[in-house]
């Protein structure tokens, strides 16, 4: 099993967003090269599972990560924040040495 949590907020609203997309059965989380720090996520809708994928189910929340993604994601947490500044899924990173004001790029 990962070190990686779904929050309560981010489970509602990926199974928010999968009913209202029958064709797919999953948010894909990964992490790319790239972006202002170094790395970025990437968020996906899916409706195929790979081999390798981790699978995290809460709430009628799927949510897949690669195995190559899953080193720099151990111990995060994926949640879903709805405040002044908009709505967006955040990857809350301990391994994050730096991380750009958006919220979607980091270094490690």
């Amino acid at each position: 099993m990962t070190g990686i949590t779904v929050s309560d907020a981010a489970a509602k609203r990926i199974a928010k967003i999968l009913s209202a997309n029958p064709d797919k059965t999953a948010l894909r989380v990964s992490v790319e090269g790239g972006g202002c720090s170094g790395f970025s996520y990437k968020y996906d809708l899916v409706s195929e599972q790979a081999d390798d994928d981790i699978v995290l189910e809460k709430d009628g929340a799927r949510v897949l990560i690669d195995s190559v993604s899953l080193p720099y994601m151990d111990g995060s947490e994926i949640d879903f924040v709805d405040d002044l500044m908009g709505q967006s899924f955040q990857i809350r990173n301990p391994n994050a040495t730096a991380s750009c004001g958006c919220g979607t790029s980091f270094a490690i």
